[in-house]
Protein backbone atom coordinates (compact mmCIF):
# COMPACT_ATOMS: atom_id res chain seq x y z
CA UNK A 1 0.00 0.00 0.00
CA UNK A 2 1.03 3.14 -0.55
CA UNK A 3 1.66 6.36 1.79
CA UNK A 4 -0.74 8.26 -0.31
CA UNK A 5 -3.50 5.49 -0.12
CA UNK A 6 -3.05 5.06 3.43
CA UNK A 7 -3.70 8.82 4.16
CA UNK A 8 -6.19 8.75 2.11
CA UNK A 9 -7.54 6.00 4.53
CA UNK A 10 -6.75 7.73 7.34
CA UNK A 11 -8.46 10.74 6.96
CA UNK A 12 -11.72 8.55 5.50
CA UNK A 13 -11.36 6.97 9.61
CA UNK A 14 -11.16 10.45 11.00
CA UNK A 15 -13.88 12.00 8.71
CA UNK A 16 -16.07 8.85 9.72
CA UNK A 17 -15.48 8.89 13.51
CA UNK A 18 -15.49 12.02 14.13
CA UNK A 19 -18.72 12.81 12.06
CA UNK A 20 -20.19 9.90 14.09
CA UNK A 21 -18.99 12.15 17.38
CA UNK A 22 -20.62 15.15 16.20
CA UNK A 23 -23.71 14.00 14.93
CA UNK A 24 -24.48 12.52 18.40
CA UNK A 25 -22.88 14.02 20.97
CA UNK A 26 -24.89 17.42 21.27
CA UNK A 27 -27.98 15.55 22.22
CA UNK A 28 -26.70 13.65 24.73
CA UNK A 29 -26.50 13.87 28.50
CA UNK A 30 -22.84 14.54 28.34
CA UNK A 31 -23.41 17.78 25.95
CA UNK A 32 -25.32 19.08 28.99
CA UNK A 33 -23.38 18.40 31.83
CA UNK A 34 -20.77 19.89 29.90
CA UNK A 35 -22.85 23.30 29.08
CA UNK A 36 -23.88 23.23 32.86
CA UNK A 37 -20.62 23.73 33.90
CA UNK A 38 -19.55 26.43 32.20
CA UNK A 39 -18.92 29.74 33.77
CA UNK A 40 -20.95 32.23 31.99
CA UNK A 41 -24.35 32.05 31.46
CA UNK A 42 -23.94 33.77 28.07
CA UNK A 43 -22.13 30.54 27.12
CA UNK A 44 -24.16 28.05 28.77
CA UNK A 45 -27.29 29.12 26.76
CA UNK A 46 -25.50 29.39 23.57
CA UNK A 47 -24.03 25.44 24.19
CA UNK A 48 -27.83 24.03 25.14
CA UNK A 49 -29.55 25.78 22.73
CA UNK A 50 -30.92 23.79 19.87
CA UNK A 51 -29.08 26.30 17.30
CA UNK A 52 -25.64 25.34 18.22
CA UNK A 53 -26.54 21.56 19.01
CA UNK A 54 -27.81 21.55 15.35
CA UNK A 55 -24.59 23.29 13.87
CA UNK A 56 -22.59 20.80 15.62
CA UNK A 57 -24.97 18.20 14.27
CA UNK A 58 -24.44 19.84 10.80
CA UNK A 59 -20.72 19.98 10.78
CA UNK A 60 -20.48 16.59 12.05
CA UNK A 61 -22.94 15.46 8.72
CA UNK A 62 -20.13 17.27 6.59
CA UNK A 63 -17.39 15.53 8.10
CA UNK A 64 -19.70 12.14 7.14
CA UNK A 65 -20.54 12.90 3.76
CA UNK A 66 -16.75 14.48 3.16
CA UNK A 67 -15.19 10.90 3.91
CA UNK A 68 -17.79 8.89 1.98
CA UNK A 69 -16.89 10.97 -1.04
CA UNK A 70 -13.27 10.91 -0.30
CA UNK A 71 -13.79 7.29 0.09
CA UNK A 72 -15.47 6.92 -2.97
CA UNK A 73 -13.19 8.95 -5.21
CA UNK A 74 -10.57 6.68 -3.69
CA UNK A 75 -12.29 3.42 -4.52
CA UNK A 76 -13.14 4.51 -8.28
CA UNK A 77 -9.58 5.45 -8.53
CA UNK A 78 -8.52 2.18 -7.30
CA UNK A 79 -10.23 -0.11 -9.27
CA UNK A 80 -10.31 2.00 -13.17
CA UNK A 81 -8.84 -0.01 -15.63
CA UNK A 82 -5.05 1.07 -16.24
CA UNK A 83 -5.52 2.43 -19.72
CA UNK A 84 -9.27 4.33 -19.29
CA UNK A 85 -8.36 7.73 -18.47
CA UNK A 86 -10.10 9.81 -15.15
CA UNK A 87 -13.10 11.87 -16.53
CA UNK A 88 -13.47 14.87 -14.98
Amino acid sequence: MRAGDLFRLLFVLYCAEVGVLLLLLPWGPAWDRVALQLPSVDLRSLALSSWSRGAVTGFGSVHLVWGIHDLSAWLHARLRPAGRPRLP
